[in-house]
């Protein structure tokens, strides 16, 4: 299978939340959030959504109670808590560890932790305040490597998946 820019997209974003403290498990959800909000952007959030409507909600309950929504640096997420552990949604859905072993880790096969490794080695290559500005983290860390990625981590897989 190929990787495409959708689960670099996620990867990073995750070792993004997970250099910056958040714990594996809410920075895999986190990555693959950030993955499904980008790639709804790109698209142009076509009509009222409820990803919309759930937002909108959630910010006007900010001065009162802020429960459910997470600031990473200068990005804002809608949050869940379940089991102790912080989820994040997108569109009316919690993205958890395991959606993002379905839709992401999976394309990797055996492979993952390799770029795994490899992705929270580019992130902490970084300054932090870089990593805290979703603006900058776009620009300086993702823009400029997705394709080299998309090819590297593809011809990987590809390779293995020959060998086996």
């Amino acid at each position: 299978m190929a990787i495409g820019r959708f689960q670099v997209m996620a990867v990073l974003q995750a070792a993004r939340a997970f250099v910056l403290g958040l714990p594996v498990e809410s920075a895999k959800s986190w990555g693959l959030n950030r993955a499904i909000f980008y790639a709804a952007a790109k698209r142009g959030f076509r009509g009222t959504s409820q990803l919309t409507e759930e937002f909108r909600a959630a910010k006007a309950r900010v001065g009162e109670e802020a429960i459910d929504l997470f600031k990473l640096g200068d990005e804002i997420a809608l949050k869940e808590v379940r089991d102790g552990k912080i989820y994040f949604r997108i569109g009316g859905r919690i993205q958890t560890e395991s959606d993002f072993a379905r839709q992401i880790e999976s394309e990797f096969g055996d492979l993952f932790e390799h770029a795994w490794k490899e992705a929270v080695k580019i992130v902490k290559s970084y300054d932090r305040s870089v990593l805290l500005s979703q603006r900058d983290f776009y620009n300086k860390v993702y823009l400029p490597r997705r394709d080299a990625l998309v090819k590297a981590w593809s011809e990987l897989v590809l390779k293995a998946e020959a060998k086996k």
